[in-house]
């Protein structure tokens, strides 16, 4: 791996994990986007499926498993780090221990389904990425960008909002509502997606074959 290379992969790693605690930590919060209600984390989680046919395209399925994998264990690094940061005692000047907890201290059940969603439908878009780049003989890869990642983020949606939030919240429109609103960033990213595989392959168009083959 040239050393432009490594610095864009870390570089990918980086704004995949960072993607993804951030969902995990804003999902409590349920915003309006263009007159949909959807969790917050939304704004974040879309990032690392961008980032994963990234990966997947230049260095093939097994480097975006070990991101994947990476990011589960991440995940599950933070939330404990969440969890001990709330219970851990402060010193009697500050005040701020409920509003504190309200946010950071998420809990098990959405930790549950934050977990569970993206172990499946992380898995599911790696794996649907690459059949479908198969398929197409390494062709239309705004093709495999967006559909792995609508059939990926609907599965998200469904998993996490219904362990979430079922019976307390209408899980029905908020899943919907997710849906389309990943759907319509899916759309946006893929020039993103574009720009960045051409941009490495044109710079080192024989390591990056050789990888993802």
């Amino acid at each position: 791996m040239t050393s432009l290379e490594r610095r864009a992969h870390t570089l990918l790693v980086g704004l995949f994990v960072g993607g993804l605690v951030s969902a995990a930590v804003i999902s409590s919060k349920i915003i309006n986007v263009l007159g949909v209600a959807v969790p917050a984390g939304v704004l974040a989680y879309s990032i690392t499926f961008a980032v994963s046919d990234i990966v997947g395209e230049l260095w093939g399925p097994e480097r975006a498993t070990d991101m994947v994998v990476a990011g589960f264990a991440s995940l599950v690094c933070a939330t404990l780090i969440c969890w001990l940061a709330v219970i851990w005692p402060s010193p009697g000047f500050w005040q701020n221990q409920p509003a504190f907890a309200s946010v950071i201290g998420s809990t098990p059940r959405i930790v549950a389904a934050s977990l569970l969603a993206y172990v499946v439908s992380q898995k599911h878009d790696v794996w649907l990425f690459h059949l479908l780049k198969r398929k197409t003989s390494g062709r239309a890869l705004w093709l495999r960008n967006n559909l792995s990642t609508a059939v990926s983020q609907l599965m998200d949606s469904a998993i996490f909002v219904t362990v979430a939030f079922w019976g307390i919240l209408p899980v029905g429109e908020i899943i919907l509502g997710q849906w389309a609103i990943k759907l319509l960033i899916a759309a946006l990213d893929t020039p993103v997606v574009y720009a960045c595989v051409r941009l490495l392959r044109s710079d080192h168009p024989a390591p990056m074959a050789k990888q993802a083959a």
